[in-house]
Order: C-alpha cells, then sequence, then structure tokens
C-alpha cells in the first residue's frame, strides 16, 4: 500500500529558511556527509562517493512522493548558505508516528541552529500529520544531540545496546519519544 504524496514544505524561522532539496545542493551536502567530525557519531560511515549525494537528494524527492515523510535542506536566512539538513520520516499515519532527525556542520554548532530548525519540523508536522508520537535516536556518546532532543521535550525512554557497528566500532543508542501531549510549540 503507497501513501498520498506528502509535499515537503518550505519553513521559515527568524534565522533560518527550510526548504525541499535540490540538485544544487549536492556538492554541499556531500561536503557535510564526508567529513569525519560531523559523522563521527552516526550510523553509518563518512561517505567517499559523491554520487551518494546525488542519490540522497533524489531519495528526497521519493521520500515525499511516496509520503513516507519529509527532508528539508537547511539553510541561514541572512546568506542563504547551507548549513545542513533536516528530516522527518517513517511517518505511519495508521499509528499516527514518526521520526526526527538532522545533521548540521560543525561549523555552526553550538549556535542553536539544530534546535531551531528541528522545532520548525515538528510544528510542521503536528499541525500537518496528526501525529501522537515522534521519535528519535541518538547515538550515547552525542551529548550535543541528546540536549537537542531534551530542548524540544523529548524523553529518553530507553537504550539500544549495541545496535550500531561503524567501521569497527560498536555503540549503543538512545531512544527518545515526543508525545503529542507534551508537545509545546512556539510560542508568539
Amino acid at each position: 500500500m503507497t501513501s498520498p504524496p506528502l509535499p515537503t514544505p518550505t519553513l521559515h524561522t527568524s534565522r533560518l529558511r527550510l526548504r525541499p532539496f535540490e540538485e544544487a545542493d549536492s556538492d554541499d551536502l556531500f561536503a557535510l556527509q564526508s567529513d569525519a567530525t560531523v559523522l563521527r557519531y552516526w550510523d553509518s560511515p563518512p561517505w567517499t562517493d559523491r554520487a551518494r549525494a546525488d542519490l540522497f537528494v533524489t531519495q528526497s524527492r521519493e521520500l515525499a512522493e511516496e509520503g513516507l515523510g519529509a527532508r528539508l535542506a537547511v539553510e541561514r536566512a541572512a546568506d542563504g548558505a547551507f548549513i545542513g539538513w533536516c528530516t522527518l520520516n517513517s511517518w505511519n499515519p495508521v499509528f499516527r508516528s514518526a521520526s526526527l532527525g538532522y545533521c548540521f556542520g560543525e561549523a555552526v554548532w553550538g549556535n542553536g541552529f539544530a534546535t531551531e530548525a528541528a522545532r520548525a519540523v515538528l510544528e510542521w508536522a503536528y499541525d500537518t500529520l496528526d501525529l501522537n508520537r515522534v521519535q528519535a535516536e541518538a547515538d550515547t556518546r552525542n551529548i550535543a544531540s541528546a540536549r537537542v532532543l531534551e530542548k524540544l521535550g523529548f524523553v529518553r525512554e530507553g537504550t539500544l545496546r549495541e545496535d550500531c557497528v561503524v567501521e569497527g566500532v560498536v555503540s549503543d543508542s538512545w531512544v527518545y519519544g515526543l508525545l503529542r501531549r507534551d508537545w509545546r510549540p512556539p510560542s508568539g
């Protein structure tokens, strides 16, 4: 059973523009996803093949066409610079659930961009998709990502023990959940 298409929104915050991926994003995307520092807690190794970026952009469009979620490029509103991406995927309209993910370049870490972008995606998702639950995972070593999720109201629900093995390194992941009744949309 195929879900109806889910058009990828364009969202605006005070400092960011979140929009559908375009082919022109491939170079910036490859630079982000091939950065070993950025991906040190990721569930796959850094990209080494430039074609992965083109595939990612194509898969972002397919995610929307298949009605499974939305993956958005994130750029600074001030200068239009690509700084990362945010996704809501695994949308299940029957269970009223989805998963949240994001990835940002090291140069913008510590500025609240991940929290701001994820909050915009969550606001859109709760308003548009009648969600009851959003789930997210973070490597237990990635304290910064855990803080982002907790700032958004996610509750740590458990640990997936040794759920990832990347280039021989075994790691655990925390599972977080955000229920509709606990969601606090931005005021104003």
